[in-house]
């Protein structure tokens, strides 16, 4: 018997060092290590083990127990004594469970440990496990199945040398009567076979080459399985369980790319199952699997006969439409879909057949508008909407006569899908959404994006007549006063105008103008309905733009709704966008937006996002004003939130008290983030540069400025209270660093006494926040001559406090440490003037870079790597910085090999490549000695690597001084190399 003689498999020395330690758990005794004298022994010893360990896991009520238990099943199934005990645990006297356990042990070995048995063990071992099969065939079947898989392995690595002829074989030995088991039996353990066959070979981890081999000799194999697979499927007498394992079957091996024409008989059988309910599941997903294999569109003949079949589905597809059939509705529409959809292109070239292709078209038609609501009444609809992108596509793709000619066909189609879709996008009667399930009513919305989506395709096909359409049919819903209609209808007409409207240019509409007309006629009864006519008037807010006269129409609708907070999403988000794209025309109106905005804040209708989007809003409307309009309307707005901020910061800091403080800090914030009275050249603007002005601001201090100045003390006085608090220091900081980013030089007044504030809180309790808004200053003021005293002493103040913290201990601060590297960085980028200051400890801040590089955050990483890249050019321009790079750099480099060796993510060996580059480029000489130095210690940086491969390595390295491309790849190369990946599947997907 195989394996019985189970040391003789291994030597001595491998079984001591493989064997696993039998871990005491409570249920079963620790076992020493060591070489095993008597394999009965052994496997007895094992087995014994393993059942105890089983129990444990399965009935163990301590969790600690069952996760100890579960790792040393695991570690027992890969050990040398897995042969052995495996067998043992076969035995018809044992649970299904510890049966089981033996099966996986039998599979994992011949899977993942093939190469440990010797050739003359193939036969035994393939004998053992028919005959095991044979046993488990009237037994257990979750056994059966990884015995199954056990053999399927088996066969896999030997196909075609070892075995060839494998499943030929198969076939026989389960056709031969013997051994006591039925022949239903039989049948049903060489059907599961065969299924799990190309199952295991999908998953197996054979070798490239290897793979290639094995999938032809099973494409070969197919002659054995499809004369028996038909002959169980079409003989009357088959049982409906083998005659579902058959169809099981012909779905697992059509994923070998069985070629269509090969197993055409075979799909023409599925679809005389799909009448029976047993098997209609499993020849659905058939059917399905051989339609859509990439080969298949080969074989056009072959797909012309399926279309009538597929088309005779229909009567089975409206009975079950009227019983209210969901399984049996979406499977058919499953088969019709994916013939349609993997196959347009093909159907839609055999033009003799075009009408049996526009019937195939019009039955996934009638899928798309299956009747009822998604997801509670039908889930066939949603896996319609692909198709529909599809065929357009291929349509679309036509030179412009074919095209011209197909247009003609499916144009009307179109329209008709417009209709269909829309009618699906309509929302249920009140009573009945009421009583869907919040799940429930999520699934619809996103069902109602994917509408949205398909409609804004569609336009690319329909055009400016579509809109047109839409208007027409809106205009007759609004304007009949003897047919009475339902909101749901308007609702959903008006979707699909926002719909195309949110993403498609439509300024050159004709409609619009008379949609804007219509809006104010919807009488608008139900929240839906508003919130679809306040995110319609928000997509078409650019059109308003430019045809300002129609804002009086709109506007009085949006500021109604703002007092309503059913509408706080849909109404806030109109407004911002009104305010963004028609600042320049609302003037006339400022007075009453502001005065609206301001009841429904001091009412705290909306929620905190939505207060906040609405100061957005605010900013651009005011941003359009007089300075001295501006200035009125901040002090009407801004004056209530002071007078409580005031209050607040005399109160003892409290839970209560500080979401108080965060949220008038995030007013004010958001208000500042907008509110610009220039305009900016956002295009033109170089990113590495601070943005420009395109036109200058009006005489004397910015508005803006003048309130921050106003605040600046009562911001003081919070951060006097809150400065241990970082979520309060945070919205302080966001504030500033918000105006600044709006504002740029117009801020240029607040930069000393900013300066200043910002020292002292960082001085006093460092946080990431303030080292932030520091960078921000550098970007913009650092360059002026004006500004660069209190941003030069600023600078050098954050940093040696940061550097302190390094003394300390900085593990604790990744936040603080990202934000340093970024700011040192920033301070390279645009003034490295600021590292010729003997206030400033360049040598240090290298030091805490290289230390930075270690950490195991990878934004900090980043940072630190930006860092390097930025600081290495200026070793020719920044003496200071020459220095400590020519004493330092070697530590640098060491940093740099430790994280590619494997102390840091491979995510991050892009930027790890870049300071390489940068170092080749800058200091090529350096880095010759340096990398010959750091990569000369064996193990370093990985004992993976061989003094040669680390050789190559530099050379590369050292010939690459041009392109970052190439040094990035070889950096990805020998990392893989230093992790032990190099050729896995890992390093596939890396």
């Amino acid at each position: 018997m195989f394996l019985s003689q189970g040391n003789q498999l291994f030597p001595a020395s491998k079984r001591s060092e493989d064997c696993v330690c039998l871990l005491s758990v409570g249920l079963f005794s620790q076992t020493p290590t060591g070489v095993w004298s008597v394999a009965a022994n052994i496997s007895h010893k094992s087995m014994f083990n393993s059942c105890m360990a089983l129990h444990q896991l399965y009935y163990d009520p301590n969790i600690e127990n069952k996760n100890l238990a579960q790792k040393w099943l695991m570690q027992a199934q890969v050990s040398p004594q897995a042969w052995q005990f495996c067998w043992a645990l076969l035995s018809p006297d044992k649970v299904p469970e510890i049966q089981y356990f033996g099966a996986s042990a039998l599979h994992t070995k011949i899977s993942r440990y093939w190469s440990d048995i010797p050739t003359d063990q193939y036969e035994s071992l393939k004998s053992q496990l028919f005959s095991q099969i044979a046993c488990f065939s009237s037994g257990s079947k979750m056994v059966l199945t990884r015995l199954c898989v056990a053999l399927a392995s088996l066969a896999l690595n030997t196909m075609p040398e070892a075995w060839p002829g494998a499943v030929a074989e198969m076939v026989r030995v389960f056709q031969e009567e013997g051994g006591g088991v039925d022949g239903r039996a039989r049948c049903l353990a060489l059907l599961e076979l065969l299924t799990v066959l190309p199952e295991e070979f999908q998953t197996s981890r054979l070798p490239q080459y290897r793979k290639g081999q094995v999938r032809g000799a099973l494409g070969r194999e197919w002659g054995s399985v499809c004369p028996l697979l038909q002959q169980l499927l079409r003989r009357t007498d088959s049982p409906g369980a083998v005659k579902a394992r058959v169809l099981r079957c012909l779905s697992s091996w059509v994923l070998l790319d069985v070629p269509l024409s090969e197993s055409e008989g075979l799909v023409h059988d599925c679809f005389s199952a799909l009448p029976d309910p047993e098997l209609f599941d499993t020849a659905v997903e058939a059917i399905v699997n051989a339609i859509s294999q990439p080969d298949s569109q080969r074989y056009v003949n072959t797909l012309l006969k399926l279309v009538p079949q597929v088309l005779a589905l229909q009567e089975q597809l409206r009975e079950a439409v009227q019983n209210g059939d969901m399984e049996t509705c979406h499977g058919i529409c499953r088969i019709a879909v994916t013939l349609g959809e993997n196959h347009s292109r093909t159907l839609l070239e055999q033009v003799d057949h075009w009408q049996s292709f526009l019937a195939l078209v019009n039955m996934i038609m009638f899928c798309t508008g299956i009747p009822g609501h998604y997801p509670v009444n039908e889930t066939t609809s949603s896996l319609t909407l692909t198709f529909w992108y599809t065929l357009q596509d291929e349509i679309m793709s036509f030179e412009s006569d074919k095209q011209a000619v197909y247009l003609q066909v499916y144009r009307p189609v179109y329209f008709q899908l417009v209709d269909v879709l829309l009618h699906k996008a309509q929302f249920p009667s009140d009573q009945e959404y009421a009583s869907w399930s919040s799940d429930e009513k999520e699934q619809f919305r996103i069902y109602r994006v994917d509408i949205s989506d398909t409609l804004m395709y569609v336009y690319e096909m329909l055009g400016a007549e579509l809109l047109s359409n839409l208007y027409d049919k809106l205009g007759r819903l609004l304007t009949n006063a003897e047919q009475p209609t339902s909101w749901q209808h308007t609702e959903a007409l008006l979707y699909g105008f926002q719909s195309i409207a949110e993403t498609i240019d439509v300024n050159y509409s004709d409609v619009i103008p008379g949609l804007i007309g219509l809006i104010p006629r919807i009488n608008i009864n139900n929240v839906q309905l508003a919130d679809t006519v306040m995110f319609t008037i928000g997509a078409l807010a650019e059109w308003l733009a430019d045809h300002p006269v129609m804002l009086s129409s709109v506007l009085p609708l949006v500021l109604q709704a703002l007092g309503n907070p059913d509408l706080s999403v849909s109404s806030v988000s109109t407004l911002k966008k009104i305010c963004r794209e028609c600042k320049y025309d609302l003037p006339p109106y400022a007075t009453n937006i502001v005065a609206v905005s301001q009841e429904v804040l001091i009412k705290q209708i909306h929620k905190t996002s939505q207060c906040m989007w609405l100061m957005q809003a605010l900013g651009f409307l005011l941003s359009a004003l007089p300075v001295e309009d501006i200035l009125r309307n901040l002090h009407s707005l801004i004056t209530p939130y002071i007078q409580q901020l005031e209050k607040l910061a005399d109160e003892t800091p409290n839970p209560s008290n500080k979401l108080a403080i965060i949220h008038i800090l995030g007013l004010l914030s958001n208000l500042f983030t907008t509110l610009d009275i220039s305009k900016q050249d956002d295009e033109s603007a170089d990113s590495s540069a601070p943005p420009v002005k395109t036109a200058p601001p009006p005489p004397g201090p910015n508005p803006v400025v003048v309130v921050l100045q106003q605040v600046f003390a009562l911001i003081q006085t919070v951060l006097s209270k809150w400065l241990n608090d970082s979520q309060v220091v945070e919205a302080v900081c966001a504030i500033f660093e918000k105006s600044v980013k709006t504002l740029l030089h117009d801020f240029a007044p607040m930069v000393s006494q900013l300066s200043e504030m910002l020292g002292q809180m960082y001085g006093t309790i460092p946080q990431a926040s303030a080292l932030d808004l520091t960078r921000q200053m550098v970007h913009i003021f650092a360059s002026e001559t004006d500004h660069f005293p209190p941003i030069k002493a600023l600078f050098e103040l954050v940093t040696s406090v940061t550097l302190s913290i390094f003394q300390q201990g900085p593990r604790d601060h990744p936040d603080i440490v990202d934000s340093f590297m970024q700011l040192q960085a920033q301070a390279l980028k645009r003034k490295p003037d600021l590292f010729l200051s003997e206030s400033l400890d360049v040598k240090a801040v290298f030091h805490c870079g290289v230390l930075s590089l270690k950490f195991p955050e990878a934004p900090t990483v980043k940072s630190t790597c930006l860092f390097f890249t930025e600081l290495l050019p200026h070793c020719s321009d920044v003496p200071p910085l020459a220095r400590v790079v020519q004493e330092d750099g070697k530590l640098l480099v060491q940093a740099v090999l430790e994280g590619i060796g494997g102390g840091a993510s491979r995510s991050l060996m892009d930027q790890f490549a870049e300071v390489l580059f940068c170092l080749n480029k800058h200091c090529f000489s350096l880095l010759t000695v340096w990398l010959k130095e750091a990569l000369q210690p064996p193990g370093f940086p990985s004992s993976r690597v061989t003094a040669e491969q680390k050789d190559n390595f530099s050379q590369q390295i050292l010939r690459e001084r041009v392109n970052k491309r190439r040094v990035k790849d070889i950096v990805k190369e020998f990392t893989l190399l230093c992790r032990g990946l190099h050729g896995t599947e890992y390093a596939a997907e890396y």
